[in-house]
């Protein structure tokens, strides 16, 4: 993922991957509460989002529905990571089963999320140590 989303960009995020494709009106209706927006506000966030790749936009029936083309387990991992790494200040792997009780990842990607977490730590791990001269 080149650039993180923002907290408001991540809560339209999270009502798509629950729900998908959801038009302007639905996606606004499920993250209104949260972020104390105008419908003006979340149709400029989607806009931006589309900009960002982050999103895409097509017609059905005549209307304008978005999906998610931000990927959910790699987009967690990188918040994650930024997490353990800025405000914990772990710097070893950060255990999955910190998802455990999530009830946004589903047993299959909180799978994949270990594996990325993993991965991830491997390669910083690489950066690091330079290899065998």
């Amino acid at each position: 993922m080149k650039q993180q989303p923002s907290t408001s960009e991540l809560a339209i995020l999270k009502a798509l991957w629950q729900q998908s494709p959801l038009s302007a009106r639905e996606i606004h209706q499920q993250v209104e509460e949260h972020l104390g927006w105008s419908y003006s506000s979340t149709r400029k966030t989607l806009d931006r989002m589309q900009d960002k790749g982050l999103l895409q936009a097509f017609e059905v029936h005549g209307l304008k529905v978005f999906e998610a083309r931000a990927d959910k387990v790699a987009t967690l991992a990188a918040y994650t990571r930024d997490f353990a790494e800025r405000v914990l200040e772990i710097k070893g792997p950060v255990p999955a089963s910190f998802f455990a009780g999530s009830e946004l990842l589903s047993e299959t990607e909180l799978k994949a999320l270990e594996a990325l977490l993993a991965r991830s730590e491997e390669q910083k791990g690489d950066e690091k140590g330079g290899g065998d001269d």
